[in-house]
């Protein structure tokens, strides 16, 4: 009745067949006043800062948090936001997983805590596919990527720098495969830096780029707050945008919309796929070899803008489709 793992498949259909025939319907609030726990999604983050500094100031977890409540929308289920600020507290993994009810949405949480949680409590849904045992739905981060390096390239840029997110993120290893992969099949030279998906982060790699190899004349940068925070260290230079370097970022987030001139980017499908995680859960019996991988698309604006002052529409990979595999 309640979705949890362990019954025989043949028990589980008859039992809902029963409840088909009944018209029976289950009342989450009474289920809340006989367990004492109301029911809830759990939102989940690690987060390498203070939780204020996550939640104010990241886009991405804005537009997780927007996903997963328009699903939960008519219903009884509460969201709520757990951080995990230190990427090794597995205490703290065991904590959370201890309260669950409905189940977990976990926002590119390291492959090792991942499977923790996946242990403790199996109702677990990833917004990235750091390992196989646990049900995923992400995005296209390397075909995104790829394309984005054409797109520069098919504006004329041939010193295309990168600038990553964090190593333990599998977003950021997914982009930094799709940025090699493109650098070496165009023949470019490689000049990459970075570090945490932060505006601080990227400004600060971009100085030091620019240092280092002032022939630049592009930049790929793995997430849009950290492109914004690029625009500002190549502007500070003296240099223009797009004029002198050309940007492209990822996510399509407000920062993108925001930044001065606006931010190309790959636009990640963030709101569907959370939307999508928090479905799952839901319906319950989430199954541990579930995938879905989502496309990303370009977005041109003006950080890529070509000589006429337009955006540029440089060579790109044609978008790719929803990829779903069944539980």
């Amino acid at each position: 009745m309640n979705n949890v793992p362990g019954a025989a498949p043949a028990v589980r259909e008859r039992v809902h067949r029963a409840m088909a025939e009944l018209g029976y319907v289950p009342d989450q609030t009474a289920r809340a006043l006989a367990s004492g726990r109301q029911p809830a999604i759990d939102v989940v983050a690690v987060t390498d800062g203070p939780v204020i500094g996550w939640l104010g100031s990241h886009p991405y977890y804005s537009r997780v948090l927007a996903g997963v409540t328009s699903a939960v929308e008519g219903t009884d289920v509460q969201v709520r936001i757990q951080a995990i600020t230190r990427p090794g507290d597995f205490a703290a993994v065991e904590a959370i997983a201890a309260r669950a009810s409905m189940g977990l949405v976990l926002t590119d949480v390291p492959a090792a805590m991942t499977l923790r949680f996946q242990q403790l409590c199996r109702r677990v849904v990833s917004l990235a596919a750091t390992t196989r045992s646990v049900a995923s739905i992400d995005a296209d981060n390397t075909g995104g990527a790829y394309a984005a390096v054409e797109h520069l390239h098919g504006l004329g840029r041939r010193h295309i720098a990168e600038i990553h997110g964090p190593e333990f993120s599998a977003d950021a290893r997914d982009r930094r495969t799709g940025v090699r992969q493109a650098i070496h099949d165009l023949n470019l030279p490689v000049y990459c830096d970075g570090g945490d998906f932060r505006r601080e982060v990227g400004h600060a790699a971009a100085v030091r780029l620019l240092e280092r190899y002032p022939q630049i004349d592009a930049m790929f940068v793995a997430c849009d707050l950290m492109a914004a925070g690029a625009v500002q260290a190549i502007t500070a230079t003296g240099r223009t945008v797009p004029g002198d370097v050309s940007v492209v970022g990822f996510d399509d987030s407000i920062a993108a919309v925001c930044a001065n001139p606006p931010l190309t980017t790959m636009r990640m499908p963030v709101e569907e796929m959370a939307a999508a995680a928090a479905r799952l859960l839901l319906e319950g019996g989430v199954g541990s070899e579930y995938r879905r991988c989502l496309p990303v698309e370009l977005v041109a604006r003006g950080s890529t803008a070509g000589h006429d002052g337009q955006p540029g529409h440089g060579g790109q990979r044609e978008p790719g489709r929803d990829q779903e595999h069944p539980r």
